[in-house]
């Protein structure tokens, strides 16, 4: 089985579990074969937890998200890190810039640049979520960027928080572009004007 759909197996295996049994810790949930899943990907138990729960009851992130995220770690735990966590510091709630903090007056934007680092590199306190309701509603709301490409844009970035910022800034200006034409087309047009010229003969042949 390829690891994705293993995970993906693991994924509908503990939403199950957690229906059944919402107050066992997050230490003792999942099952010793799927711990190792886990560690092979550079995943601890209580990160999985994390998204387990909010799919469970709150239904988001979607299991596709919870995906690509995972695999954004896994794949730095592997190619960055060779596989290796290491024993860094945790980044706690204490060690994050407050949500109120702005870069180039986007605010929060600080806090989340230093969880997708930390959540690159394995070291985000188990009692923290990368793609946390605050977290999906700055993305949603700054450009509807998918949290597994603001990853790999940290990744890329290497701490350059001017290149976070350009990003976030294309993004929102893609998408207020995209949202353009649907404005203008809702808007009230004139009646076309009367052809007062015979028609042109298309040469298009679709035969």
């Amino acid at each position: 089985m390829e690891w994705n759909d293993a995970f993906m197996s693991l994924l509908r295996d503990a939403v199950a579990r957690y229906h059944e049994r919402p107050q066992t810790s997050a230490h003792n949930f999942f099952l010793p074969a799927e711990v190792q899943l886990l560690a092979d990907m550079g995943y601890t138990p209580e990160e999985m937890h994390a998204y387990v729960q909010d799919y469970a009851v709150l239904g988001d992130p979607s299991p596709s998200t919870i995906l690509l995220i995972a695999a954004a770690r896994r794949t730095f735990f592997l190619t960055a890190q060779r596989g290796i966590s290491g024993n860094a510091k945790p980044v706690r709630a204490n060690d994050l810039p407050p949500a109120d903090d702005d870069f180039q007056g986007i605010p929060y934007l600080p806090r989340i640049i230093r969880k997708a680092e930390a959540k690159l590199h394995g070291t985000l306190d188990a009692g923290l979520m990368y793609y946390d309701d605050q977290d999906r509603t700055f993305l949603r709301e700054h450009g509807n960027i998918h949290p597994a490409d603001f990853l790999y844009l940290a990744w890329t970035a290497h701490g350059d928080k001017q290149k976070m910022v350009k990003a976030v800034l294309n993004a929102i200006k893609t998408a207020a572009d995209a949202a353009a034409p649907e404005n203008r087309s809702a808007a009230p047009q004139p009646p076309a004007p009367q052809a007062t010229v015979a028609p042109v003969q298309s040469e298009l042949k679709l035969d």
